[in-house]
This record gives C-alpha cells, sequence and structure tokens, in this order.
C-alpha cells in the first residue's frame, strides 16, 4: 500500500521526466527552426539579372561530325569559315570603371575562364591540324575612337573547343586619327601587340593567328588613305612581329552587317542562347560605337509575314540550328557621328547670320588638328555654365569649323532632343516599310520580338549611363528622365546624383549630347517603346562583350587555309 509520502515522490519523479522530455523535444524543434531560419537568410550579393541558360548535357550540343555533311556557317562572308559551336556561359556583368574610355592606354588587361562553359568553332577536331592543346588567336578591334586587342586561349582537346581566357587592353586615338601618317598609325598598335607577344607562350607564336579588323572610323577616312594604313599595318605585323598574320581579309575594313552579327554569335553564345542541342530564345543585340550603330535580332513573323529579301537579311547555320537575322549597320550613326550630326546642325543654323564663322571656314581635317576657335556658338545640348573648347564640325566633305559651345543661360534638354532626333532623317523616303530611320527597312520591334526576349546594348550604350551610376537593367523611359536631368546641369546634379556622377558630368561638356542622342537612337530611331526594358554589360563571364570572340572563332581552324604557321612545328 502506498504511503502519502511515497505518493508525493511518486508524483514529483513523474513530473520531472515530463519536464526533461518536453525540454528535449522542444530543443530539438528550436534547433531545426533556428537551422531553417538560417538558411533562409543569405548575405550573399545581389541576384544577377542577366542570366542565360548555358547547356547541361555530357555530350557535344549537336551531333558529332560527318566529314560527308559538315555543316557550314555564314558568319563570315568573305572567308567562307566553316564553324561548329559550343554551350554558352552565364552573364557576370561587371560595374564600369568611371574613367573607361580616357585618352590613355589602360595597362589592366581583363582575364576570364571559361572552364565551365564551351566555347568553339573549326571543325569537330577543334584545332583542324596538329595536335590538340591550348591555341590562341589574337584579335584587334581598331575603332574609330581607339584600338584594343582581345587575345584567346581556347582548348582545342575537346570537342567543340572551350574558351580558356581572355586578356584585352585599349588604348586612344583611333587608327583613323593618324590620316595620312600611316607609319605613326601602325605603331600605335605597338603597346597592345607587345601585350599579346607577353600573354602568348613563345614556343605558340609562330602558330597563332593575329587579325586587326577596322571598323566604321577608318571605313569613312576614305579608300585610298583607309588602304595605306591596313598596308603599312599588315607590313609592320609581318615584319616586326611573331604571329601569323591572317591572310585576305585578315588585315581590312570589316563589313558592317559581319560586326553585327559577330557581336550577335557572341552575346548569344556566351549566355547559352546558341550552341546547345535545343534551340533557345535569342537575345537582341544593339551595339554603339563611334562611327556606326548596329543592331542584331531574330524577328518573329505571322503565318502571313516573313522577313523582306535584301540587305537587311542574314542567314545563319550555326550549332545545328538555322537563323534568320535581321541586321544592319548605320554608318554615320555612332555616337561621335552622332556628336558632329548635332553639332553641324547648330553650326549651319548660326552660319547665315555669322560673318566671322563664315570667314573660319577649313577645308580638310589636317586644318583642324591645331586650330583654335575664334567663334562661340550657344548650343542647346551643352548645360548652363559650361563650355565645349575647340570643337571640331565637319559640315561637309571639304567643310570643317573650329568653334567653343556654350550652353544657354536656362536648361534646353527639349530643344537637344529635337535637334537628336532631326539628326535621325527619321523623315526621310522609307521604301520598303516599315523603317527605322535614315529610310532603312527594319521590323517593328514590338510586333516581331518576343515580349520575353532580352535587349542587350552595348559599348557606347554602356560606357554613357554605368559611369553615372545607371543600373545595369532600365528602361528607355529612365534613360528619358536620365537625359532631362543630365542636360539640367547644375544644381539639380548635386541633388540628384553622387559625387562620383557629378565629377563625370563636370570633366565633359556633351554629356547632355551623348545622352540625348542615345535616347533619341533607341526611342526614336529603333522605335523601342518607353516601358521596354534594356540590359547592358560590359563583359559576360569575364568575357568582353563585342564581335571579336565571334570574328575569332573560325582562325582556331587552321584547316580552313586562312593562315599558316610562319614557323613550320615538330
Amino acid at each position: 500500500m502506498i504511503t502519502t509520502r511515497n505518493a508525493r515522490v511518486v508524483v514529483s519523479v513523474a513530473t520531472i521526466l515530463l519536464v526533461v522530455v518536453f525540454l528535449v523535444s522542444s530543443s530539438t524543434r528550436i534547433g531545426d527552426g533556428v537551422k531553417k531560419a538560417a538558411s533562409e537568410v543569405s548575405f550573399g550579393e545581389e541576384e544577377n539579372t542577366l542570366k542565360g541558360t548555358p547547356y547541361q548535357g555530357s555530350g557535344p550540343p549537336y551531333a558529332q561530325e560527318d566529314k560527308s555533311k559538315k555543316p557550314k556557317v555564314i558568319a563570315d562572308k568573305v572567308g567562307g569559315s566553316e564553324l561548329e559551336k559550343s554551350p554558352g556561359k552565364v552573364a557576370k556583368p561587371e560595374v564600369g570603371k568611371p574613367d573607361a574610355g580616357k585618352p590613355e592606354l589602360v595597362n589592366q588587361p581583363g582575364k576570364g575562364s571559361g572552364s565551365g562553359s564551351g566555347s568553339g568553332s573549326g571543325s569537330g577536331s577543334g584545332s583542324g591540324a596538329g595536335a590538340c592543346g591550348e591555341e590562341y588567336v589574337v584579335m584587334i578591334d581598331a575603332g574609330s575612337t581607339g584600338s584594343r586587342v582581345h587575345i584567346y586561349s581556347f582548348d582545342t582537346c575537346v570537342s567543340p573547343p572551350r574558351l580558356l581566357n581572355e586578356d584585352f587592353d585599349m588604348l586612344k586615338p583611333g587608327l583613323s586619327s593618324f590620316d595620312t601618317e600611316t607609319v605613326n598609325a601602325a605603331k600605335s598598335l605597338d603597346p597592345l601587340l607587345k601585350l599579346a607577344v607577353e600573354k602568348v607562350p613563345k614556343d605558340k607564336q609562330s602558330c597563332t593567328p593575329v587579325a586587326v579588323k577596322a571598323t566604321a572610323g577608318l571605313r569613312l577616312l576614305g579608300a585610298e588613305k583607309s588602304t595605306a594604313i591596313l598596308n603599312e599595318v599588315r607590313r609592320h605585323l609581318e615584319e616586326d612581329y611573331p604571329f601569323a598574320v591572317v591572310e585576305g581579309d585578315g588585315v581590312s575594313i570589316m563589313d558592317g552587317k559581319d560586326e553585327g552579327v559577330y557581336a550577335w554569335i557572341s552575346t548569344n553564345f556566351l549566355l547559352g542562347r546558341i550552341g546547345g542541342k535545343e534551340k533557345q530564345d535569342t537575345a537582341a543585340v544593339l551595339e554603339l560605337g563611334g562611327g556606326s550603330a548596329q543592331i542584331v535580332f531574330e524577328p518573329e513573323f505571322g503565318d502571313n509575314e516573313k522577313m523582306v529579301e535584301g540587305e537587311q537579311k542574314y542567314d545563319l547555320e550555326f550549332g545545328g540550328h538555322h537563323f534568320t537575322l535581321y541586321q544592319f549597320s548605320h554608318l554615320g550613326y555612332g555616337l561621335m557621328e552622332g556628336r558632329n550630326k548635332v553639332n553641324a546642325l547648330v553650326v549651319n543654323a548660326a552660319l547665315a547670320n555669322n560673318k566671322e564663322l563664315q570667314n573660319s571656314k577649313l577645308s580638310s581635317k589636317a586644318q583642324t588638328k591645331d586650330a583654335k576657335a575664334s567663334v562661340t556658338l550657344t548650343n542647346p545640348c551643352i548645360p548652363p555654365k559650361m563650355q565645349a573648347d575647340n570643337v571640331v564640325v565637319p559640315v561637309g566633305e571639304e567643310e570643317f569649323y573650329v568653334v567653343n559651345m556654350k550652353g544657354p543661360s536656362k536648361p534646353q534638354g527639349a530643344q537637344c532632343r529635337f535637334l537628336a532626333e532631326s539628326a535621325l532623317n527619321k523623315d526621310a523616303q522609307c521604301d520598303t516599310k516599315p523603317c527605322s530611320f535614315n529610310g532603312v527597312y527594319q521590323p517593328s520591334l514590338v510586333k516581331t520580338l518576343r515580349k520575353t526576349s532580352d535587349m542587350y546594348v552595348f559599348s557606347y550604350f554602356y560606357e554613357k549611363t554605368v559611369p553615372l551610376g545607371f543600373p545595369h537593367s532600365f528602361t528607355v523611359e529612365e534613360l528619358t528622365d536620365l537625359a532631362k536631368t543630365v542636360c539640367t546641369g547644375d544644381p539639380l546634379w548635386t541633388e540628384a546624383l553622387a559625387p562620383g556622377p557629378v565629377g563625370e558630368l563636370t570633366k565633359e561638356p556633351q554629356w547632355c549630347l551623348d545622352i540625348s542622342f542615345i535616347t533619341a537612337l533607341l526611342h526614336t530611331g529603333y522605335d523601342i517603346p518607353l516601358y521596354r526594358e534594356l540590359r547592358t554589360a560590359e563583359k559576360i563571364d569575364n568575357n568582353e562583350i563585342g564581335w571579336c570572340l565571334g570574328a575569332s572563332l573560325p582562325l582556331l581552324d587552321k584547316a580552313s587555309g586562312k593562315w599558316t604557321c610562319r614557323i613550320k612545328q615538330a
């Protein structure tokens, strides 16, 4: 029989046991809750919005090569090289340096690792001739405002070859700035070529192809002068450097359509949109250089519609898929040429009533080199209290003026936008509708480009927005608002912008003109809606964006006959 004392002991022991069980159970639940909560908190970087979809398969993204049915790629109309592609990469845009594009040599070669994604060209055997291994290509982009070298290394032991690394550097001015000084023009590339000599192993240099592709700036210089410069560049490469100079069009002015298509290939390949087994939605590519503007996209038409046959249509076979692209290079509508066109409108408006301006006319570009302005004109594209000195304004083929451009007493951003739109020649006769600007046929981006398709804008689109603190993803309407702010000047700059962007704006009086022209080109020229989101970047997965990678890929195929090793390899 249990006594009262014993009963109290039993109850106490039972109570203690229940408390222990509860605490053990609760601690387990609390620990799980803490772990779960911790797993839900991330202190990582901001999500990258520029994501591609790399190929995930274990084998090549296309059927193994059948030499009797080798796919052709029409990516190089001149060379007719054959090309096959691999999966691409995820975009990881880097924040641009505020001083990007300054006139000094930028001694900070970039590097990128492509070990996680493929990048290839040539035949299924990789290098096409000889043993596989690490192979190099040196590509020089001779742009209108400067030159840039890209030094690519590829693993050719895999099919297709994989992009391993890219080194690059840039300098100013461009080849076209040397006019008739051909020797100095060729020697201006020496810092870039010396970097290539440094980066390419010595035992690889004689079998590393090098090419120099000039773009709009040299094209605008005229056939005689540009040919003389390019001939001297080729001589300099062949006699003073160890690389294998690509024959034929290896040192040449690149066709505008190839420039745009190569950029489209590079971008979509690095994003993983092309080169995979399944065909994917591709991104539109818009590039703004100094002398020209390129646009390339893959339009989709309704059942009873199709692309109009003509120079804008580009049929591309790539990685086992066919792409019908719209492409066009608007020569004379790059940013520097856009400046010239807008400033010419200002000069022309003042010529009739300004005798001093009339008497300051120069007949050649060479005469403008050391000329000083004697006339100051008010330009609505210059913010108040700012002035651009000794601005060279080409009005005709043999008509140049050197003037100072000062801002009006009050902001006139709307007037600047009007001048920028006028420069686009939007009212030109449109023989094949619809047209973008200057009478050029272009399928409507609203109707033929999917709303889910990305639109990437590069080069000056990037260099003129990111230094002002603009995000890598923005709408055309937000760009319009930026133009209003930039054209207003201080004190709005100080109130609305960080110190870094304000410093950029105070160093260059023509920011208002540049942003206004870019906005007019996108919205009025290409008819991109205000709500449309655009993406910009300088790199994708540490690889420079542009046409150079797309142009370099075919050169991996030694059997193409486009170049030969300078010294026969053992």
